[in-house]
């Protein structure tokens, strides 16, 4: 019988050269955004907790300021 082994996560945050969590990178924020405009969970992207805050912080910002939609899906 074989066993399925997942790949283990890693955050991309607390490598060496780590890009900066910043509200005006959008592009990094967006992939960390789902489709319908939630932010993706940790246990998904590997991120430690203490960068999935900052993140979450990071959208709300993003989002407020109109440089993130808070949803994709505008059903009319």
């Amino acid at each position: 019988m074989a066993r399925y082994f997942r790949r283990r996560k890693f955050c991309r945050f607390s490598m060496k050269d780590a890009p900066a969590i910043d509200y005006k990178d959008v592009e990094l924020l967006k992939e960390f955004v789902s489709e319908t405009g939630a932010i993706i969970p940790s246990r998904i992207t590997g991120t430690k907790s203490r960068y999935q805050r900052q993140l979450a912080t990071e959208i709300k910002r993003a989002r407020y300021l109109a440089l993130l939609p808070y949803s994709d899906a505008h059903d009319r």
